[in-house]
């Protein structure tokens, strides 16, 4: 009686699942170190099982080599195909951009005015007419910018103007709370100054009369006829002259 064939599904008895996975494993491994052996291949074997826990088998020397190897031959020849394919979609628009800019060039110089002899009358036309358009732009743009200036310039007047109310009428509030003030206005006012002389000293001093004496603890030897003749030098301006000791 031959043996039945096994249905491919997951066991859910979790012992049985576990002897089957080490055997199975055990098998794989054997398996692959038989066949790098015999057939002098270069075999790598990377296994993990439901619990994340590695199991592995390399012919060569390194695991890490091997898979360098794998991705160089895998994905080397898609990565040279992108490469070709985009170095030709760069060339492309290179292309595509070179044109535009010899178009554009074109453009300038006949905006300029040259370069106008191979082209014909109606692209004359159209050349004009773009021009045209174009000095209509300019101007219109140019007037716009005098009027927005123009209305600055009356926003700032009109600023100054209530700024110069106003500080007129601070000053009109100043000069009525002080009435008295001398103006000085670069010199032209100027006060007047009236130098007022001292009363004459006449009448300060008292002329002696002919009959006084001087009471200074002194007796004047001199007779009356003497002090008489002296007197008028000293009554001279009204000043008496101090004795000379």
């Amino acid at each position: 009686m031959g043996r039945g064939k096994v249905v491919l599904k997951r066991i859910e008895n979790k012992i049985n699942r576990q002897v089957t996975f080490t055997k199975r494993r055990n098998g794989l491994l054997k398996k692959a170190y038989e066949l790098s052996v015999l057939c002098d291949a270069e075999v790598a074997l990377i296994i993990f099982s439901n619990h994340g826990k590695l199991y592995e088998f390399c012919s060569s020397s390194s695991m890490l080599k091997t898979l360098e190897k794998y991705q160089r031959c895998s994905y080397g020849s898609l990565d040279a195909t992108q490469s070709a394919n985009e170095n030709q979609n760069t060339y492309q628009e290179y292309m595509r951009l070179k044109t535009r800019v010899d178009i554009l060039q074109h453009s300038q110089r006949n905006l300029l005015g040259e370069d106008l002899g191979p082209l014909s009358t109606k692209e004359l036309e159209q050349l004009e007419h773009q021009l045209e358009n174009s000095l209509k732009r300019v101007r219109s743009t140019r007037t716009q910018v005098m009027l927005d200036q123009l209305a600055d310039l009356q926003r700032k007047e009109q600023l100054l103007a209530e700024s110069n109310k106003t500080l007129r009428r601070k000053l009109e509030e100043f000069a009525n709370e002080v009435p008295c003030q001398v103006p000085w206005e670069a010199g032209e006012h100027a006060i007047p100054y009236n130098r007022q002389l001292p009363p004459p000293l006449e009448g300060f001093f008292q002329p002696l009369r002919p009959n006084s004496t001087l009471q200074n603890g002194y007796n004047n030897p001199m007779g009356t006829d003497e002090t008489n003749i002296a007197a008028p030098a000293q009554n001279v301006n009204g000043f008496i002259p101090g004795w000379m000791l």
